[in-house]
């Protein structure tokens, strides 16, 4: 079954690049596109969507307003935020409203193909670019947490995208192992998610990638 997916962006030189992308995936059809969020928002009630690749800075209507009402019409939905560097303040917020990743505007077929298939599969996907850039910034936030070597360890492989298979394999645990401490970090720094870990280990100095 091939992935729907829809395009939100007010830049039409960006729709037309990332749908050239798109036209290579043989698993991904292009149900739609849109400038802003009403317009997405009307396409979306007559069209079901599995993924959406979101802007954040539209007119009109936000990427941020798009998403939360995407969201009640579509509960399922799978929304990756179109980002650049310049909108790291927003992504608490866009994590708030439950999206599952962030890919830089300017990222090629490689990894807009493999934040697709990370978010299709469950797994939140965030770009190590806009990971790195937000090291740069360390915007911490003052929250003590002590981590042990081995908690450090698979955030620094969640930050980088990997699997639970995949970090499994590389730390020598059981996936069961690797839920746990996952669950525990979760837990630990109050983060509803992956992605929402990722983004408070940066800003808190956990871990160098």
């Amino acid at each position: 079954m091939s992935i729907r997916t829809i395009i939100v962006d007010d830049h039409c030189i960006l729709r037309q690049g990332i749908k050239a992308l798109l036209k290579e995936m043989k698993s991904v059809e292009l149900v739609g596109e849109a400038s802003n969020g009403i317009e997405f928002l009307s396409i979306l009630r007559a069209q079901p969507a599995d993924i959406v690749l979101m802007d954040i800075n539209m007119p009109m209507m936000n990427g941020i307003d798009a998403t939360r009402e995407a969201l009640k019409i579509s509960p399922t939905l799978k929304i990756i935020v179109l980002s650049m560097y310049s909108d790291s303040n927003y992504y608490d917020t866009m994590i708030q409203l439950g999206v599952h990743g962030f890919l830089l505007k300017e990222s090629n077929y490689n990894e807009l193909q493999k934040a697709i298939e990370s978010v299709v599969e469950g797994r939140p996907y965030f770009s190590q670019e806009l990971l790195l850039n937000l090291l740069k910034e360390k915007k911490t936030i003052g929250k003590t947490i002590q981590l042990n070597e081995r908690e450090k360890a698979l955030l620094s492989q969640i930050c980088k995208g990997f699997s639970t298979i995949e970090i499994a394999e590389k730390l020598h645990l059981s996936i069961s192992s690797i839920e746990k401490l996952r669950s525990d970090l979760l837990q630990k720094t109050n983060s509803q998610n992956s992605t929402a870990l990722a983004v408070f280990a940066i800003k808190n100095n956990l871990i160098d990638l």
